[in-house]
């Protein structure tokens, strides 16, 4: 029973507090990268449609920490026009390399009017990669955790916060939502019949779904990549252990037996052949890594008094959240040569990171006196931005798929 608190306290990023030990750590320095692009000569209809679409764009290349904005002489140049009709916002784009006067991009687009702000995120991704080769993160989604209502519901918004929609009606406490990979499909562990229970739920048609309903504690959800399989962590059979489950055949494989110890917040690797997972078979919450198939756990962090909430990122590193002096700090790690790097400033407690599809870019939830924010954390260096500050706290943000 005393595991059950740790378990669900690591799954919303928030352990039991310990001492700190001094640590030496590395943070990241300089932004890195960027290169210098003039859209001078990009305009659109002075109407709220084309008034939205072109600073949607604007702010979304520099989020994306890739551009700064320059005069004559960028290395890059914008050039287009984004027009209302009243009824529909058609816009053509064409990007230059300064230097070999090659055209990378030359488009035409066309949505709704009242669409403007997607239809700018989706200019702006193709411009980036484009350019980077690389790709944006603006077309993308959160689901989050908020309280505005007086109890943890699921909420959804644009990747820059706009657009917050409430997705759950639950009326009671929502952990962990994770994206399936198909971006529709949202897992997440919730109290609706006074425990801890994994339901899954569709975006586009609010159907709900329970995937683990058993004796004890359900928690943890986490879609394969596939779509065919969960990660589970369950107390079914007496320890608090990490399951798979086929979701076709509701066959259930036992992944770890800790008698002693609690397991806590899985991550698929990219592939699908690893999981990432909390245990705190070491006396303190740490991260470990388990082969799909099974076999013996390898412990990755040793730094700090804890680490929790690990998010297995699309370029093959983990982010997690290490407690260092009282406050937690977004450290990213390669589960292969284990050398990590602090990405968060130190400046709050920064918590349950997750990757956005670029491999570059995290949210995580930022907390000061105990008031959480949903912020973007930039491994190359930028400083944070906040992307989710209104009404109410926002914990657990995960990043669509696509």
């Amino acid at each position: 029973m005393r595991r059950i608190p740790l378990l669900l306290l690591c799954s919303l990023g928030l352990a039991v507090a310990h001492h700190a030990e001094a640590q030496v750590v590395r943070v990241s320095k300089g932004a890195g990268g960027k290169v210098s692009i003039n859209w001078s000569q990009f305009g659109a209809s002075r109407t709220a449609a084309g008034t939205a679409f072109l600073k949607t764009v604007q702010d979304d290349l520099l989020k994306s920490g890739w551009f700064v904005p320059a005069g004559a002489g960028a290395a890059f140049t914008l050039v287009g026009q984004g027009n209302d009709s009243g009824s529909s916002l058609d816009v053509k784009c064409t990007v230059y390399d300064a230097n070999s006067q090659q055209m990378r991009l030359n488009k035409g687009y066309r949505a709704a009017a009242n669409d403007a702000r997607r239809l700018a995120h989706q200019v702006a991704d193709e411009i980036v990669e484009a350019i980077t080769g690389r790709k944006g993160i603006a077309s993308g989604r959160l689901v989050v955790v908020g309280n505005r209502t007086g109890h943890k519901e699921l909420y959804l918004c644009d990747y820059d916060g706009q657009g917050l929609a409430q997705l759950t009606k639950d009326g009671n406490i929502s952990l962990e939502p994770k994206w399936g990979p198909d971006g529709d499909t949202i897992i997440y562990t919730a109290f609706l019949k006074r425990y801890p229970d994994v339901y899954t739920v569709s975006v586009s048609s609010g159907a709900r779904k329970r995937i683990a309903g058993y004796p004890g504690l359900n928690a943890g959800g986490a879609i394969s990549p596939s779509g065919r399989e969960a990660a589970l962590v369950l107390s079914k059979d007496g320890g608090t252990d990490l399951y798979i489950k086929n979701l076709k055949t509701d066959e259930l494989f036992r992944l770890t037996r800790s008698p002693k110890a609690a397991e806590a917040s899985p991550s698929w690797s990219p592939d699908g052949s690893q999981l990432a997972y909390v245990s705190d078979q070491s006396g303190s919450p740490q991260i470990y890594v388990i082969a799909r198939s099974g076999g013996t756990p390898r412990r990755l962090t040793s730094r700090g008094s804890e680490n929790v909430a690990p998010d297995w990122g699309p370029a093959g590193l983990i982010a997690y959240a290490s407690r260092l002096g009282g406050a937690y700090q977004v450290f990213v790690l390669d589960p292969n040569t284990l050398d990590s790097k602090q990405v968060s400033p130190g400046d709050a407690s920064y918590e349950d990171p997750c990757w956005a599809p670029d491999g570059r870019h995290l949210a995580a939830a930022r907390v000061v006196q105990y008031r959480a924010k949903i912020y973007l954390l930039d491994t190359l260096g930028d400083a944070p931005i906040a992307l989710l500050d209104t009404q109410g706290d926002w914990y657990s943000p995960a990043w669509s798929p696509r």
